[in-house]
């Protein structure tokens, strides 16, 4: 099953592994040849840490490499629908707090909650799918259920 994701979220993931291809894996080969020209490597901590560093950098590499082959690119919305689905963003007000929220419903790999991304994995978009504007949904979370209305859907 592909993985859905925005335009956005595609380029940046791409950003991200051309960063770690042309800029950081250079950079962690140098630091190995510096630190191994400071002689005996058994306890050179320059040494293990760039190694270390190395080896993150090409976990990374691969799991950007296999996720960008899983992932399917959403196009963007033309018109705002009538129901919440992948790609909205969708006005919220939780109903217990009276606290007024606006989140944009995203691929699981580029959710950021603070930055008004979420996941359509998550809990919230789960229960959000399909909704339309006026419907109030209710989502359990690890503080207890919280109780949401749809202000607005837009894109």
């Amino acid at each position: 099953m592909k993985i859905p994701i925005t335009p956005e979220g595609l380029e940046k993931l791409k950003k991200e592994l051309e960063r770690l291809i042309k800029v950081e894996r250079r950079e962690v080969v140098k630091a190995i040849e510096e630190a191994r020209a400071h002689g005996d490597i058994s306890e050179n901590a320059e040494y293990e840490s760039a190694k270390e560093r190395q080896a993150f950098i090409e976990g990374r590499i691969q799991e950007l490499s296999s996720l960008l082959s899983q992932v399917e690119v959403q196009p963007p919305l033309k018109e705002v629908p009538d129901k919440v689905q992948f790609g909205v963003v969708v006005k919220l007000l939780n109903l217990d707090t009276e606290e007024i929220v606006s989140y944009r419903i995203v691929g699981p790999y580029e959710a950021e909650p603070s930055e008004g991304t979420i996941s359509i994995n998550s809990p919230l978009a789960r229960a959000l799918i399909g909704k339309e504007i006026g419907d109030e949904v209710k989502v359990k979370t690890p503080s207890g259920e919280k109780r949401y209305e749809i202000l607005d859907i837009d894109i």
